[in-house]
């Protein structure tokens, strides 16, 4: 950050204003900024069809674009608003702090800017951690809808804080996604309720090491006025709710998938409990819905209801509505998504598993599984995956860039697996591995797609990944039918 700050309440006429980056982020911000009267310039480091596009609509406001130079800050730059991607060493940012520029995400200027319309701004539920931030927070939009609150899943799943918080709905209160970039650039929010899933090494190319990076996503719990709500199982995010400084007041509260104690939610004879936001916690527990209301009831996806349903408990929602709004949520496409059984054999599309803690529970929740792996392994190592995986494997499909990781690994802790090494990345890969999959695969096994590592050496990103598979699926199962 640099060194100077602009107060909450801004007068942005004639306030030179530079946005970093064309996206989901930078165009909302730049319009909604020039708006209200700020001199905008957006630099961006692409030059392609797309960017000049959206440069030509921007341009016709009369907002300045830059593109192809996303390095230089431009003259008499008063603040930088920038996507949440780009990396904090880049030349622009380093320039801004020279000059005492403050810089800020799209999260932090939405809630700078939220309520300026005169409006009471509704209170943010927020959702971060390594992984299962779009499941948890989906499930708790879907439990504040069945309590009848006007509400949406927000932030970075894919729609805009600013276009939430800007728009004509007005919300009773929102569900907020928060990744570990977009809370780097967000020092003043403070949610009414906050949860941090889970803490696990990822994107340290971006942060630089594991303790700028939990540090990241402990800045989700300043400030909270209820609640911070962390997992039992992992003393992590534990610890990021004793350092965080909150409101007078606010709580504490465990979510485990053993027997809850005090303050805490969890799971007694298949049935999820809260132990926090009842009348004496000491001696009872309320029961809030079944393990199989929760679709679908892997472990890691229980323990997302959980999160998710502390976060609406603390914000006041009846047991009912937790039960009716995880009966009906639906988890989005490629997240343990059962493609089709054939000949006795399931097959599942984890696609979004892009790291080895999203892999790991995606592993831990099948009993006898041919796993497809591979792709860019981003730094990660895959000992610590492969043995706590290894009873598991009937054998493993290996392709993209850096598979070569993961079979070092399976020869050192898994050597009895049998394994099939594609030697290609293309796309067209992925039919090859359904097909060797299926061939190692016994009736009541899961050939199971849970990469552990990136999808851009081969696609676009994983849903095309996923697609690709349940594509090679479907044609298998049409063929045996």
């Amino acid at each position: 950050m640099g060194s100077q700050e602009v107060s909450s309440t801004v007068d942005w006429q004639g306030k030179h204003v530079t946005v970093a980056g064309l996206g989901v982020s930078g165009i909302p911000a730049a319009r909604a900024l020039h708006e209200r009267g700020a001199l905008v310039t957006v630099v961006n480091d692409g030059d392609d069809e797309r960017a000049r596009a959206q440069a030509a609509e921007l341009e016709a406001l009369g907002i300045t674009v830059r593109l192809g130079d996303g390095a230089t800050l431009p003259p008499s730059t008063e603040l930088v608003v920038t996507a949440p991607g780009w990396q904090p060493d880049k030349p622009l940012f380093l320039a801004a702090a020279e000059a005492g520029v403050p810089v800020w995400g799209d999260v932090e200027l939405a809630w700078r800017l939220r309520g300026d319309d005169g409006r009471k701004p509704a209170p943010w539920l927020a959702v971060t951690g390594t992984n299962g931030k779009t499941t948890t927070v989906r499930m708790l939009a879907s439990i504040l809808e069945a309590a009848g609150l006007r509400t949406a899943a927000v932030g970075n799943i894919g729609v805009s804080l600013l276009d939430a918080v800007l728009g004509e709905t007005e919300y009773d209160v929102l569900a907020v996604e928060l990744s570990s970039y977009q809370l780097h650039w967000a020092p003043s929010p403070r949610a009414h309720s906050a949860a941090v899933l889970n803490l696990a090494p990822d994107h340290l190319d971006w942060h630089g090491s594991m303790a700028a990076y939990a540090a990241d996503k402990g800045r989700v719990y300043e400030g909270n006025t209820v609640a911070c709500v962390y997992n039992a199982a992992d003393p992590a995010t534990e610890d990021l709710v004793r350092e965080a400084d909150v409101e007078e007041g606010c709580r504490a509260i465990g979510f485990t998938l053993g027997a809850p104690g005090p303050s805490q939610l969890g799971v007694v004879d298949g049935i999820l409990v809260d132990r926090a936001f009842v009348a004496n916690r000491q001696k009872q527990a309320q029961e809030l819905a079944e393990v199989t209301d929760v679709n679908p009831p892997a472990p890691h996806n229980i323990a997302n209801a959980l999160a998710a349903a502390a976060l609406a408990r603390a914000f006041g929602v009846e047991p009912a509505a937790v039960r009716d709004g995880l009966r009906a949520f639906r988890p989005d496409a490629h997240r343990i998504e059962h493609v089709a059984d054939i000949d006795e054999v399931a097959y599942v599309d984890d696609s979004k598993a892009t790291n080895t803690h999203a892999t790991e529970a995606s592993l831990a929740a099948y009993d006898s599984i041919v796993w497809i792996a591979g792709g860019l392994a981003k730094g990660a190592t895959f000992d610590e995956l492969v043995t706590g995986a290894a009873k598991r494997l009937r054998g493993v499909v290996l392709i993209g860039a850096d598979r070569a990781l993961i079979r070092e690994a399976l020869t050192r802790h898994a050597p009895e697996v049998p394994v099939v090494d594609l030697d290609r990345t293309d796309t067209g890969a992925m039919s090859e591995a359904v097909a060797r999959a299926a061939e190692l695969a016994r009736p009541g096994d899961t050939v199971l797609l849970a990469p552990a590592c990136a999808s851009m050496d081969m696609f676009t990103n994983y849903n095309k990944r996923g697609e690709a598979f349940a594509d090679a699926v479907r044609a298998r199962a049409d063929e045996s039918a």
